[in-house]
């Protein structure tokens, strides 16, 4: 079992920025990718950014692509999500997803946190 944790959500005006930060502990020693959604109210939960276990490869929603950037740390079981001018569409609860397999697809990951809400205002 691998539990996550996610920290750094708030309330940011338009154009402003968050870093979103997850933690992972328990069976962390095997190689997980690991990756964002993020889900507005009403809406499904969406993809928006996976890094796989070295690192060496990201991918990113179309409409993320350029603002928001992810990263980990393997030495800390660590992955952040730096997001850059945000817009109020951004408005979401974001999770944090491990799983062993990479995808963007959220079936693909067994692991989730609980999630941490980015509000953008306008």
């Amino acid at each position: 079992q691998v539990q996550l944790v996610e920290s750094g959500g708030g309330l940011v005006q338009a154009g402003g920025s968050l870093r979103l930060s997850c933690a992972a502990s328990g069976r962390t020693g095997s190689r997980y990718a690991m990756a964002w959604f993020r889900q507005a109210p009403g809406k499904e939960r969406e993809f928006v950014a996976a890094i796989n276990w070295s690192g060496g490869r990201t991918d990113y929603a179309d409409s993320v692509k350029g603002r928001l950037t992810i990263s980990r740390d393997n030495t800390k079981n660590t992955v952040d999500l730096q997001m850059n001018s945000l817009k109020p569409e951004d408005t979401a609860v974001y999770y944090c997803a491990a799983g062993l397999s990479y995808s963007s697809y959220k079936t693909t990951y067994p692991y989730w946190g609980q999630g941490t809400q980015v509000t953008v205002s306008s």
